[in-house]
C-alpha cells in the first residue's frame, strides 16, 4: 500500500452512484472522504429539541418512535404510513405513501414505538403539524449486520456528518467505513513527526481518523478530534514558519531617517497632533526601515485610527533615504482617495519639480488599470525615472511594464482583499526586497493575527485621533412603512444641514441574480458581497429582491421626503471618470446623497458625511458593516447609521446586526464574528471557492493550540528548513496552502 491510496477516486471504490452524491459534497477522492468530519456526536436517549426545528430546513433528528399506523387512502387510493417520533416533549409527524399498504410492511416493522432512530429531511407542515414527508432513516440497533454488532453500534457515539438530502449522514458513515478500513498506517504519511505527537501524548493519523469516524466512546472522538485539531495548526504554523525563515535570509537596503528631510517637513505641517499610538507604531516602522532585514509588518487599526499618516510617515523616511514607496490599493475608488489624501496632507510637499513645490518635495503618480494612454505614461515615467517618490495604485502596479527607480518601501492596504502571491509581487522587484508595510481596518484577534499572518510582526493603532465622535447605530424592520418613512426624513435633515448621506445596497442592477461584482485581475474595482463566508450560509434567502443601486436611486426620487434633494450613484461598472465625477459630486455637496454598493466600504474619506443607510444589512457581515460604519463620523460632527433589515429576533443575522448596535469597538466586533462563524471559515474558503484547509481549528478558542503548535513549527523549520527530512510534511503544506488557498486573507 502507498499513499497513492488517498488519491484513488471514490467512483472506483464506492462505485458511481454513491461516489456522484458524495461528489455534491466536494468529495471525490478516498483523501477527500476521510478527512470529512463529523459536525457532532449522537447519542442514543440524547433527543433533538423537535420544537426548534424550522419549516423548510434540512434536518436530521434523533428522536423516539411514538406510535405507528398505516391505512388506506379512500380519496387518491393508495396506502399510507404515518408515524410519530418524539423528543421527550415535542412530536414530529413521518409519512410514507405507497400505492399498496404491503410495500409499507418494511417500514411499519422498522418503526416500532419505543425504538430510537435517525430521520433526515425536509421539514413541511400538515394540518398545523410538523412533518417529515419519506424521510430517510436508520435505526440504533436494527440497522447493523448481526446482533453483536447492533449492541455495539446502539451503545457508541453516533457520527453526524454534514450531509444533503441525498445523502444522508449515515450513508456517508457507511462509505467512510468503506474505505477507512483497509487502510494503514503506510497509506496514511503522517504529517506531524512521531516526536512531537509523543511529547503531547496524541495518536497517530490512522489511530486519529478511527477514533474521530468510529468512536467507541465520547472520550475516543474527543481524542481523535485533538489530535487533528493539532494538526491543522501545526501544518498552517510550518508553512508560516517556513516563510519566515525564508525572509530571514534577504538582505534590504537600510532606510535611514534624516534630520531634516521630507518626514521631518510633513510632521511640521501636519494640521493636528499624533496620538500616543501613532507615535509608538511610527517608532517601530522607523527602527524596521533601518535595518538590513526586508521589514515585513502588519499595521492594523480601526476605523478611523491614523493608519494613513503612520504609512505616509513611513513613505518619507524612505524618500528622503533615496528610495520610492508603492502604495497597493484593491480598488480604482480606494487608490483615487488615498492619492488625494496624501496630496492633501503634503501640500507643497507633494509637488516636486514645479514652481509650487517646497524644498525636497516629491511627486505622488496614480496608477490604476482604466488610465488613459498619456496619462498612463506619465505615471509610468515618473515611476520609473524617480521623480515619483510615491506610486499609489491598483493592481496595474503589479504588472511587469511598471518599473521603479529603487522602491524601498511596498504599502499594501486592505490586506485581505489580495493573497499572499500578490504581496510578495512588487516585493520580488529589483535587486533587494523593499520594505513591506500591510495596512487593515478590519480589527483581528491576536490568535487571528498569529493564524493568518503569522509570518507578519504586527503594530495596533488602538486610539482615534482627537475630535472624531461615536456612531449612532440604530436597526429599522424593513417592513415597518413608518420607520423607514422617518429614516428617509433623517436623510433629507442631514442633506439640510449641509452634510452628506451614504445609502448602501449590496447589489448594482434590479434584474441581475449576481450581487454584484468579482475582483479582476486588472485592477477593476469590485464590490464584493460575502466579506464573511458565513453571511452566505446563515442568512436565509429573502422573500423580496435584494436592494440595487439602479431600483434605490429611482425609488428616493420619487419619495416625498426627499423632494428637490440631489442623489449620486457610484458602482463599480461606473469608468474610472464617472466615478471620480460622483465621489467629488458628492464631497462638494452637489449631490449629497450618494446611493453606493460596497465600493466605498474601505478608505473613502469625505469628512461632511454624517449619515448611513445600509440595505438589506443581514447580507453583510459584521467585519464589512463595521468597515461601511466607518464612513461617517470621520470629524467632529454627530453621526449615525441606520441597519435596515427583514432579519427576524432569534436568527444569527439579527444577532449579527444587534452587536453592531451595541458596541463601535471593532476588535469586540471581530470576536463576536469569530462567534458567529462556522466550522472551517477562520481562514475563509470563498475567495477561490474551494473547502477551506483548515475543518476543526478555531483561532479564538484554540488559542493555546495554534500557540503550541507554532513552537512546535519552529523546532522542526530551525532543524530542516527545507523539510527535507520531513516529506508528509513538505506535502501536506503543499496540499493545504497551495496558491490559491494562499488567498485566503478575503476575510472581514
Amino acid at each position: 500500500m502507498s499513499p497513492e491510496r488517498l488519491r484513488e477516486p471514490l467512483k472506483a471504490v464506492l462505485g458511481a452512484r454513491t461516489a456522484g452524491g458524495l461528489k455534491k459534497l466536494g468529495l471525490e477522492s478516498v483523501g477527500d472522504l476521510v478527512r470529512h468530519y463529523p459536525r457532532r456526536y449522537g447519542a442514543p436517549g440524547e433527543m433533538t429539541d423537535i420544537a426548534a426545528l424550522r419549516l423548510g430546513e434540512h434536518v436530521t433528528v434523533m428522536a423516539q418512535v411514538k406510535s405507528v399506523q398505516v391505512r388506506s387512502m379512500r380519496s387518491r387510493g393508495g396506502a399510507m404510513l404515518e408515524a410519530v417520533v418524539t423528543d421527550g416533549a415535542s412530536s414530529l409527524q413521518l409519512t410514507f405513501f405507497a400505492k399498496r399498504a404491503g410495500v409499507l410492511r418494511m417500514h411499519e416493522d422498522k418503526l416500532r414505538a419505543g425504538r430510537t432512530g435517525l430521520f433526515t429531511g425536509t421539514v413541511g407542515e400538515y394540518r398545523g403539524r410538523r412533518q417529515l414527508t419519506h424521510p430517510d432513516y436508520v435505526i440504533v440497533g436494527v440497522d447493523a449486520a448481526s446482533e453483536d454488532e447492533a449492541v455495539l453500534e446502539a451503545s457508541r457515539p453516533i457520527p453526524i456528518y454534514p450531509a444533503t438530502a441525498s445523502v444522508p449522514t449515515w450513508r456517508i458513515g457507511r462509505s467512510v467505513r468503506t474505505v477507512l478500513d483497509p487502510l494503514t498506517a503506510e497509506d496514511l504519511p503522517d504529517p506531524v513527526p512521531a516526536s512531537a505527537l509523543e511529547k503531547r501524548d496524541l495518536p497517530g493519523l490512522r489511530e486519529a481518523l478511527q477514533l474521530v469516524h468510529v468512536p467507541d466512546t465520547d472520550a475516543d472522538w474527543k481524542r481523535g478530534r485533538d489530535r487533528l485539531r493539532f494538526e491543522e495548526a501545526f501544518v498552517l504554523q510550518t508553512a508560516l514558519a517556513r516563510r519566515r525563515a525564508a525572509h530571514a535570509d534577504l538582505t534590504a537596503t537600510p532606510r535611514p531617517a534624516k534630520a531634516n528631510g521630507l518626514a521631518a517637513a510633513l510632521d511640521a505641517r501636519l494640521p493636528f497632533p499624533l496620538t500616543e499610538a501613532q507615535v509608538h507604531v511610527g517608532r517601530e516602522i522607523a527602527a524596521d526601515l533601518e535595518r538590513d532585514r526586508p521589514m515585513l509588518r502588519l499595521l492594523q487599526g480601526d476605523v478611523g485610527a491614523g493608519k494613513t499618516v503612520v504609512a505616509l510617515r513611513a513613505m518619507a523616511q524612505v524618500i528622503d533615504a533615496g528610495g520610492q514607496a508603492a502604495l497597493l490599493a484593491p480598488t480604482e475608488v480606494l487608490a483615487a482617495q488615498h492619492a488625494r489624501s496624501l496630496r492633501e496632507l503634503l501640500g507643497p510637499l507633494a509637488d516636486g519639480g514645479m514652481l509650487t513645490g517646497a524644498d525636497g518635495a516629491t511627486r505622488i503618480a496614480l496608477l490604476t488599470g482604466s488610465l488613459g494612454s498619456k496619462a498612463r505614461r506619465q505615471a509610468l515615467g515618473e515611476a520609473a525615472s524617480g521623480a515619483a517618490g510615491i506610486v499609489v495604485g491598483t493592481h496595474a502596479l503589479l504588472s511587469e511594464g511598471v518599473q521603479y527607480a529603487d522602491l524601498g518601501l511596498v504599502v499594501v492596504d486592505e490586506q485581505h482583499r489580495f493573497g499572499v502571491e500578490q504581496r510578495d509581487a512588487l516585493r520580488e522587484r529589483g535587486d533587494r526586497p523593499p520594505h513591506t508595510l500591510v495596512m487593515t481596518a478590519t480589527p483581528i484577534p491576536r490568535t487571528v493575527a498569529m493564524t493568518v499572518f503569522g509570518d507578519l510582526e504586527t503594530s495596533v493603532l488602538g486610539q482615534r485621533p482627537a475630535g472624531r465622535v461615536d456612531i449612532t447605530t440604530h436597526l429599522v424592520p424593513a417592513e415597518n412603512e413608518a420607520w423607514l418613512a422617518r429614516a428617509w426624513q433623517r436623510v433629507r435633515e442631514e442633506a439640510d444641514k449641509g452634510h452628506r448621506v451614504y445609502v448602501v445596497c449590496p447589489r448594482i442592477d434590479e434584474d441581475v441574480d449576481e450581487p454584484a461584482e468579482t475582483v479582476e485581475p486588472d485592477g477593476d474595482d469590485s464590490e464584493e458581497l460575502t466579506l464573511d463566508i458565513a453571511d452566505a450560509v446563515a442568512t436565509e434567502e429573502p422573500k423580496v429582491p435584494l436592494a440595487s443601486v439602479t431600483a434605490t436611486v429611482d425609488e428616493l426620487a420619487r419619495r416625498p421626503e426627499l423632494k428637490g434633494v440631489r442623489i449620486g450613484m457610484m458602482h463599480g461598472r461606473l469608468s474610472a471618470d464617472d466615478k471620480d465625477a460622483a465621489m467629488s459630486a458628492f464631497a462638494s455637496g452637489q449631490t449629497p446623497v450618494l446611493v453606493s454598493t460596497t465600493v466605498i466600504e474601505v478608505g473613502v474619506d469625505v469628512p461632511e458625511a454624517t449619515m448611513i443607510v445600509v440595505l438589506d444589512a443581514e447580507r453583510f457581515g459584521i467585519s464589512q458593516l463595521h468597515q461601511l460604519r466607518g464612513r461617517v463620523g470621520r470629524s467632529d460632527l454627530p453621526s449615525l447609521c441606520l441597519l435596515v433589515t427583514r432579519a427576524e429576533d432569534g436568527t444569527v443575522a439579527r444577532e449579527r446586526l444587534q452587536a453592531l448596535a451595541d458596541t463601535s469597538d471593532g476588535f469586540v466586533l471581530a470576536e463576536k464574528d469569530l462567534e458567529l462563524r462556522r466550522e472551517g471559515d477562520v481562514l475563509g474558503a470563498a475567495q477561490s471557492g474551494g473547502r477551506s484547509s483548515l475543518r476543526l481549528l478555531r483561532a479564538v478558542r484554540d488559542a493555546k493550540v495554534i500557540e503550541d503548535a507554532r513552537v512546535a513549527a519552529a523546532e522542526v523549520i530551525d532543524a530542516d528548513p527545507s523539510l527535507g527530512d520531513h516529506p508528509a510534511l513538505a506535502s501536506a503544506v503543499q496540499d493545504w496552502l497551495d496558491p490559491e488557498r494562499e488567498a485566503f486573507l478575503e476575510r472581514g
